[in-house]
Parts: C-alpha cells; sequence; structure tokens
C-alpha cells in the first residue's frame, strides 16, 4: 500500500517482506530515490510475540528496527492489532485541540474542528462498551467546557451539569452514534466494492490458523451486525442488504 512516499509493505511472513522490501529499493534507485533506514520499521502480527524473532530485515547493510507499534497515515498500528492505543492518542488529540480553543469553544467549533480530528479513521474501528464509555467520558468534558456549570436550585451552589442534562442539552447525536453511523456507511461502500478492490480481499479473506482459547475479540463485522440489530435490520445477510441499491 503506497500514499505520495509513505509506502507499506505487507506479507505472511517477514521473509516475504524483506523480498519485497528489497525489490522496491531497487525500483526506487532506478528513478533516483532512497529509502530512509532511519525511518523504516517493521513489525510481526501474531498471537506468538516471539513468532519470527529470529529473523531481521536487513537490506543493503542496513537493518531495520522490530517495533510493537507505529504510526501509518496518522493511524497508530499494533502488533496485537489493537484499537485502544489509537483511541488513546485521538483521545490525546482531542484534548490538545480543545486547549488550543478554549476560550473560542462552542458547540459549533467542537463538531467542525476537535471531532473531525478524533474521529479520523473511526470508520474501521472494533469498539467495546469500554472504548465507547471512554469516548463518551471524553464528549461530556468537552460538553461541560461549552455550557459551563449550573446554580443549584436547592442550594444556590455553582455545579457541573449530570450527564442526563447534558444529552438534553446537545440534541446532536452523541459521539458513539456518529462512529457507528460512519461505520455503516463505509460498510456499505465495502459491500459495493469490486472483487479486486485491496479493502475487499482483505475483508473477505481468511486468516490462517485457529483462535486463541478464551473469549474471541470482537470483530469489525461483530459490530457491525450489532448497529444494525438496533435500527431493527439484525436479520439476513448484512452484505446483501447493503448491495441492495434499492433498499
Amino acid at each position: 500500500m503506497a500514499y505520495a512516499d509513505d509506502v507499506n509493505i505487507l506479507g505472511g511472513s517477514v521473509r516475504t517482506v524483506k523480498e519485497n522490501a528489497e525489490a522496491l529499493v531497487i525500483a526506487a534507485k532506478e528513478i533516483g530515490l532512497e529509502v530512509n533506514s532511519d525511518k523504516t520499521k517493521y513489525m510481526v502480527m501474531s498471537q506468538d510475540w516471539n513468532a519470527e524473532r529470529g529473523h531481521s530485515v536487513k537490506i543493503n547493510n542496513s537493518s531495520f528496527e522490530r517495533v510493537e507499534e507505529f504510526r501509518y497515515l496518522g493511524m497508530t498500528l499494533t502488533d496485537q492489532n489493537s484499537i485502544q492505543e489509537e483511541i488513546k492518542s485521538r483521545l490525546k488529540v482531542g484534548n490538545a485541540c480543545c486547549y488550543l480553543v478554549q476560550n473560542l469553544l462552542k458547540i459549533k467549533i467542537y463538531r467542525t474542528i476537535i471531532l473531525p480530528v478524533v474521529l479520523c479513521g473511526c470508520e474501521t474501528w472494533s469498539l467495546t462498551l469500554r472504548e465507547e464509555r471512554r469516548l463518551r467520558v471524553f464528549e461530556n468534558r468537552v460538553l461541560r467546557r461549552v455550557f459551563g456549570p449550573e446554580r443549584d436550585k436547592v442550594t444556590g451552589e455553582w455545579r457541573k451539569l449530570l450527564n442526563e442534562e447534558l444529552n438534553d442539552l446537545y440534541s446532536i447525536p452523541n459521539i458513539v452514534r456518529v462512529v457507528k453511523s460512519r461505520r455503516m456507511t463505509w460498510a456499505r461502500h465495502v459491500a459495493l466494492m469490486g472483487e479486486d478492490r485491496g479493502v475487499h480481499r482483505v475483508f473477505v479473506g481468511k486468516p490462517e490458523g485457529k483462535r486463541p482459547l478464551g473469549r474471541p475479540r470482537r470483530r469489525w463485522e461483530d459490530n457491525i451486525r450489532m448497529d444494525l440489530e438496533v435500527v431493527g435490520w439484525g436479520h439476513g445477510d448484512w452484505m446483501e442488504l447493503a448491495q441492495n441499491r434499492d433498499g
């Protein structure tokens, strides 16, 4: 996968990645470009952390560092395919944006500046209740800054607004509902993609091996099915439903 000068090489093994990286280095030299070895990293996504540990990626006397996570096009990718680090990073950036515009903070500023920063790439997120709760906590914190405190009618003291009061004041769909809406929109795009598209091949592909013991992790497709059940479309094949242009 390539976007401008940001190239991401995928492979089923370190050896495959190394061979493709060598081909990239040769092709780059032919047009006068060089691969920056200091900025080039590699990551192994496996249930076994020691997998491929004995292998190293070394090209033209340059050794590439193995990392547990790295950022690609603004997204945080981890070797455990966990979305938690990405959400932490997004909320951190969102808090920084709030600080920069704290004197101008209004609902419109939140919707047009802060929210797009926090939800960049949210269409691919697979959220658990824990992550949904973290997103709501962030949004409620911002809304309390926007609406300010309220004077208690009984004691006369100023207090923070309760979550229920924030829901009444903020009539626009909350941050979790926005994520679910964008996710279902992206699911429809994926379903309508041709079989030759890389995104479609990744989605319908079946990884090799067996799942580990214990409760399986929630998948992106599981979120889609749950979202459809909420709106009354949980029965049947969601792919066929998405491909029905007349529906």
